[in-house]
C-alpha cells in the first residue's frame, strides 16, 4: 500500500507543476502527452549515449516545433517522458522531488521549443 501512495504523492507533485507552469507554456502543451514511466528504457539510454552510472528524468518524444513542416502535420501529439524511479530514488525529500519535477518538466518543454542542452542549462533547467 506504501508504494501506491508514494505513486499518488508523485502524481499530484507532476500535477500541480504542471498546473503551476506559466499559461503561455501550459497553452502550448495543448497538444503534448506528458506521461510517467517508471524508467527509461535502456535502449533509449544507449542511443543517447547515457554512462551506465547515469539515468534521465525526463525525454521529449517529438518534433520541436522550430523544426516542423507541413509534413509533420497529423502527426500522434508529442510527448514528455517524465521518470518516476529516478527522481524518487534521486531526490527522497518530497520538496527536492517537486522541485526537481518541476525543472524537467520545463527542461522537457524547452526541447518542445527548439532549445538545446546549452540554453536549457544556461536557464538553470539541467
Amino acid at each position: 500500500m506504501r508504494d501506491r501512495r508514494g505513486h499518488d504523492d508523485f502524481d499530484r507533485a507532476l500535477r500541480r507543476a504542471l498546473s503551476e507552469l506559466p499559461p503561455m507554456f501550459r497553452d502550448a502543451l495543448a497538444n503534448v502527452a506528458v506521461v510517467v514511466e517508471e524508467w527509461a528504457p535502456d535502449e533509449l539510454l544507449d542511443e543517447l549515449g547515457v554512462p551506465p552510472d547515469e539515468t534521465l528524468y525526463g525525454f521529449y518524444h517529438g518534433v520541436p516545433l522550430p523544426e516542423r513542416s507541413v509534413q509533420d502535420s497529423g502527426l500522434l501529439p508529442d510527448k514528455i517522458s517524465v521518470y518516476r524511479g529516478p527522481l524518487v530514488e534521486d531526490f527522497p525529500d518530497r520538496g527536492e522531488l517537486c522541485r526537481q519535477i518541476r525543472i524537467t518538466l520545463l527542461h522537457e518543454i524547452g526541447h518542445y521549443f527548439g532549445m538545446d542542452e546549452k540554453e536549457l542549462s544556461r536557464l538553470g533547467y539541467e
